[in-house]
Protein backbone atom coordinates (compact mmCIF):
# COMPACT_ATOMS: atom_id res chain seq x y z
CA UNK A 1 0.00 0.00 0.00
CA UNK A 2 1.47 3.61 -0.48
CA UNK A 3 0.40 6.92 0.68
CA UNK A 4 1.95 9.90 -0.92
CA UNK A 5 1.01 12.62 -4.25
CA UNK A 6 3.23 9.72 -6.48
CA UNK A 7 0.56 6.93 -5.88
CA UNK A 8 -0.16 4.56 -8.83
CA UNK A 9 -3.09 2.46 -9.81
CA UNK A 10 -3.43 -0.95 -8.67
CA UNK A 11 -4.35 -2.21 -12.22
CA UNK A 12 -3.22 -1.05 -15.97
CA UNK A 13 -6.10 1.36 -17.31
CA UNK A 14 -7.67 1.49 -20.72
CA UNK A 15 -10.66 2.41 -22.55
CA UNK A 16 -13.01 2.61 -19.91
CA UNK A 17 -13.07 0.37 -17.05
CA UNK A 18 -16.66 -0.27 -15.12
CA UNK A 19 -15.56 0.52 -11.57
CA UNK A 20 -17.76 0.93 -7.90
CA UNK A 21 -16.60 4.40 -6.74
CA UNK A 22 -17.73 4.79 -2.93
CA UNK A 23 -17.91 8.39 -1.30
CA UNK A 24 -18.70 9.89 2.09
CA UNK A 25 -21.70 11.51 2.41
CA UNK A 26 -22.95 13.87 5.48
CA UNK A 27 -24.61 11.43 7.42
CA UNK A 28 -21.47 9.75 8.04
CA UNK A 29 -21.90 6.59 5.30
CA UNK A 30 -20.18 5.75 2.45
CA UNK A 31 -21.95 5.47 -0.91
CA UNK A 32 -21.49 3.07 -3.25
CA UNK A 33 -22.19 3.87 -7.13
CA UNK A 34 -21.05 2.97 -11.03
CA UNK A 35 -18.45 4.47 -12.52
CA UNK A 36 -16.88 4.65 -15.52
CA UNK A 37 -12.83 4.84 -14.79
CA UNK A 38 -11.47 6.68 -18.43
CA UNK A 39 -7.87 6.25 -18.95
CA UNK A 40 -5.49 8.87 -19.88
CA UNK A 41 -5.68 9.78 -23.24
CA UNK A 42 -9.38 7.62 -23.90
CA UNK A 43 -11.15 8.38 -26.70
CA UNK A 44 -14.60 9.38 -25.66
CA UNK A 45 -13.21 12.06 -23.04
CA UNK A 46 -11.53 15.00 -23.84
CA UNK A 47 -8.12 15.12 -21.90
CA UNK A 48 -5.31 17.81 -21.93
CA UNK A 49 -1.95 16.53 -23.61
CA UNK A 50 -0.54 17.24 -20.36
CA UNK A 51 -2.79 14.58 -18.17
CA UNK A 52 -2.13 12.22 -21.37
CA UNK A 53 1.41 12.22 -20.56
CA UNK A 54 0.23 11.52 -17.01
CA UNK A 55 0.25 7.63 -15.99
CA UNK A 56 -1.17 8.61 -12.48
CA UNK A 57 -4.15 10.98 -13.90
CA UNK A 58 -8.05 9.29 -14.65
CA UNK A 59 -11.08 10.88 -16.02
CA UNK A 60 -14.73 10.38 -15.23
CA UNK A 61 -17.93 11.90 -15.70
CA UNK A 62 -20.84 12.24 -13.19
CA UNK A 63 -24.49 12.20 -14.86
CA UNK A 64 -27.31 14.28 -12.57
CA UNK A 65 -27.17 15.38 -9.50
CA UNK A 66 -26.19 11.82 -7.96
CA UNK A 67 -24.65 11.34 -4.37
CA UNK A 68 -21.52 10.49 -5.89
CA UNK A 69 -21.40 14.41 -7.72
CA UNK A 70 -22.73 16.14 -4.24
CA UNK A 71 -20.39 13.88 -2.03
CA UNK A 72 -17.00 14.71 -5.05
CA UNK A 73 -17.94 18.04 -3.94
CA UNK A 74 -18.19 17.98 -0.51
CA UNK A 75 -15.01 15.95 0.02
CA UNK A 76 -12.62 16.03 -2.85
CA UNK A 77 -12.03 12.32 -2.76
CA UNK A 78 -13.29 8.99 -3.05
CA UNK A 79 -12.32 4.89 -3.11
CA UNK A 80 -12.35 3.41 -6.45
CA UNK A 81 -12.64 0.00 -6.12
CA UNK A 82 -12.72 -2.71 -8.62
CA UNK A 83 -14.86 -5.56 -8.33
CA UNK A 84 -15.56 -8.91 -10.17
CA UNK A 85 -19.56 -10.04 -8.81
CA UNK A 86 -21.90 -8.64 -11.33
CA UNK A 87 -24.53 -8.73 -8.66
CA UNK A 88 -22.48 -6.01 -6.23
CA UNK A 89 -21.95 -4.06 -9.69
CA UNK A 90 -25.90 -4.00 -10.31
CA UNK A 91 -26.97 -3.10 -6.69
CA UNK A 92 -24.22 0.02 -6.94
CA UNK A 93 -25.37 0.78 -10.31
CA UNK A 94 -29.27 1.41 -10.21
CA UNK A 95 -30.16 1.45 -6.34
CA UNK A 96 -28.62 3.41 -3.05
CA UNK A 97 -26.22 1.78 -1.59
CA UNK A 98 -24.67 2.64 1.66
CA UNK A 99 -21.92 1.17 4.01
CA UNK A 100 -20.18 2.00 7.36
CA UNK A 101 -16.55 1.36 5.95
CA UNK A 102 -15.71 3.00 2.39
CA UNK A 103 -14.11 -0.53 1.20
CA UNK A 104 -16.65 -3.13 -0.01
CA UNK A 105 -15.76 -6.72 0.87
CA UNK A 106 -16.18 -7.93 -2.66
CA UNK A 107 -13.43 -5.37 -3.72
CA UNK A 108 -10.08 -6.88 -5.57
CA UNK A 109 -8.43 -3.83 -5.60
CA UNK A 110 -9.39 -0.21 -4.68
CA UNK A 111 -7.49 3.27 -4.95
CA UNK A 112 -8.27 6.23 -2.88
CA UNK A 113 -8.48 9.21 -5.00
CA UNK A 114 -8.48 12.71 -5.06
CA UNK A 115 -11.28 14.69 -7.53
CA UNK A 116 -11.13 17.94 -9.30
CA UNK A 117 -13.86 18.74 -11.53
CA UNK A 118 -12.34 20.18 -15.41
CA UNK A 119 -15.42 20.52 -17.19
CA UNK A 120 -19.23 20.30 -17.45
CA UNK A 121 -22.62 19.95 -20.04
CA UNK A 122 -25.66 18.77 -20.74
CA UNK A 123 -26.14 16.08 -23.31
CA UNK A 124 -30.18 14.68 -23.78
CA UNK A 125 -31.39 16.62 -20.70
CA UNK A 126 -28.79 15.66 -18.48
CA UNK A 127 -26.19 17.79 -16.67
CA UNK A 128 -23.35 15.97 -15.94
CA UNK A 129 -19.65 17.21 -14.47
CA UNK A 130 -16.14 15.61 -15.65
CA UNK A 131 -13.77 14.82 -12.91
CA UNK A 132 -10.02 14.52 -12.94
CA UNK A 133 -8.94 11.59 -10.65
CA UNK A 134 -5.22 11.02 -9.01
CA UNK A 135 -4.62 7.93 -7.04
CA UNK A 136 -3.13 8.70 -3.73
CA UNK A 137 -4.01 5.30 -1.91
CA UNK A 138 -4.11 1.79 -2.89
CA UNK A 139 -3.85 -1.83 -2.32
CA UNK A 140 -4.38 -4.39 -4.33
CA UNK A 141 -6.73 -7.09 -1.78
CA UNK A 142 -6.79 -10.26 -4.10
CA UNK A 143 -5.18 -11.87 -7.15
CA UNK A 144 -7.38 -14.00 -9.58
CA UNK A 145 -6.84 -16.32 -12.96
CA UNK A 146 -8.81 -14.11 -15.64
CA UNK A 147 -11.55 -14.96 -17.01
CA UNK A 148 -14.13 -14.17 -20.00
CA UNK A 149 -17.64 -14.16 -19.32
CA UNK A 150 -20.38 -12.72 -21.93
CA UNK A 151 -22.76 -12.55 -19.25
CA UNK A 152 -21.00 -10.24 -16.28
CA UNK A 153 -20.90 -7.86 -20.00
CA UNK A 154 -24.17 -8.49 -20.69
CA UNK A 155 -24.85 -7.37 -17.18
CA UNK A 156 -23.41 -3.91 -17.23
CA UNK A 157 -24.82 -3.29 -20.66
CA UNK A 158 -28.06 -3.65 -19.13
CA UNK A 159 -27.68 -1.51 -16.29
CA UNK A 160 -26.80 1.51 -18.89
CA UNK A 161 -29.78 0.76 -20.84
CA UNK A 162 -32.58 0.28 -17.21
CA UNK A 163 -30.79 3.89 -15.85
CA UNK A 164 -31.96 4.92 -19.42
CA UNK A 165 -35.41 4.33 -19.39
CA UNK A 166 -37.11 7.13 -17.79
CA UNK A 167 -34.68 9.62 -19.31
CA UNK A 168 -37.01 11.64 -22.57
CA UNK A 169 -33.68 12.05 -24.97
CA UNK A 170 -33.87 7.82 -25.19
CA UNK A 171 -36.17 5.38 -27.44
CA UNK A 172 -37.93 3.09 -24.62
CA UNK A 173 -38.83 0.64 -27.24
CA UNK A 174 -35.27 0.21 -27.93
CA UNK A 175 -33.52 -0.01 -24.82
CA UNK A 176 -36.59 -2.47 -23.94
CA UNK A 177 -35.32 -4.31 -26.96
CA UNK A 178 -31.77 -4.21 -26.20
CA UNK A 179 -32.55 -5.25 -22.34
CA UNK A 180 -34.05 -8.42 -24.19
CA UNK A 181 -31.25 -9.02 -25.94
CA UNK A 182 -29.07 -9.22 -22.62
CA UNK A 183 -31.17 -10.76 -21.23
CA UNK A 184 -30.92 -13.89 -24.02
CA UNK A 185 -26.73 -13.35 -23.21
CA UNK A 186 -27.14 -13.90 -20.01
CA UNK A 187 -29.06 -17.10 -20.31
CA UNK A 188 -26.64 -18.12 -22.56
CA UNK A 189 -23.90 -17.55 -20.93
CA UNK A 190 -23.67 -16.20 -17.31
CA UNK A 191 -23.73 -18.25 -14.36
CA UNK A 192 -25.86 -17.94 -11.21
CA UNK A 193 -24.72 -14.76 -10.04
CA UNK A 194 -25.06 -13.08 -13.55
CA UNK A 195 -28.84 -14.50 -13.44
CA UNK A 196 -29.14 -13.04 -10.07
CA UNK A 197 -27.84 -9.69 -11.22
CA UNK A 198 -30.20 -9.16 -13.83
CA UNK A 199 -33.08 -9.45 -11.24
CA UNK A 200 -31.54 -7.00 -9.72
CA UNK A 201 -31.96 -4.80 -12.47
CA UNK A 202 -34.95 -5.35 -12.76
CA UNK A 203 -36.27 -4.77 -9.17
CA UNK A 204 -34.15 -1.82 -9.43
CA UNK A 205 -35.54 -0.07 -12.24
CA UNK A 206 -38.41 -0.08 -14.46
CA UNK A 207 -37.90 -2.54 -16.91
Amino acid sequence: MSDDSTAAWPVSLTGVTETIVTTLGPNGLWNAAALGLHAPACDDVDVDADDADDPATARARTWGNTRTRRNFHRRGEGYVQFVDDPVVFADAALSIVEREEPVLESARAWVRVTVEQVDSGTEGGTDWEEWELRPVESRVESETVPTIDRGFGAVVEATVAASRLDVDDYDEAALRDRLVYFESVVERAGGQRERLALERVREHSSW
